[in-house]
């Protein structure tokens, strides 16, 4: 299994990045998926994540209304799409996955995890 994250870089307060992450070696319906941010000096915290087979999200409250996760299964890909960026968001964006069954609640629980991408940094910038 392979998760590989892309789409970082540098950007304005107020800007927009898509973060991608390229599965390989699992089928993503067996899966529960998530981006997870890990801050300068802080842990990784979830900020968005998904059950792939039926679609339904988890945000967390300092992402709602600014991120939106979304797969293609066909092309084992998940996205983030991350607007109205803020200074705190920086940080190293992880893509994870987590072998069903799980309930969503639980998926913002980084420990739960089976497999991890290396990560995508996001440096936000006023």
């Amino acid at each position: 299994v392979q998760l590989v994250e892309s789409g970082g870089g540098v950007v304005q307060v107020g800007g927009s990045l898509r973060l991608t992450c390229e599965a390989s070696g699992l089928n993503l319906r067996d899966y529960a998926m998530g981006w997870f941010l890990r801050a300068p000096g802080k842990g990784r915290e979830a900020a968005a994540t998904m059950i792939i087979r039926d679609g339904r999200t988890l945000y967390s409250d300092s992402v709602k209304g600014r991120f939106t996760i979304s797969v293609d299964t066909q092309k084992k890909k998940l996205f983030l799409q991350m607007t109205a960026l803020k200074y705190e968001d920086t940080g190293e964006y992880f893509c994870g996955a987590v072998s069903m069954p799980i309930e969503l609640p639980v998926t913002k629980d980084p420990g739960w995890y089976d497999y991890w991408g290396r990560g995508t940094q996001v440096t936000v910038y006023s």
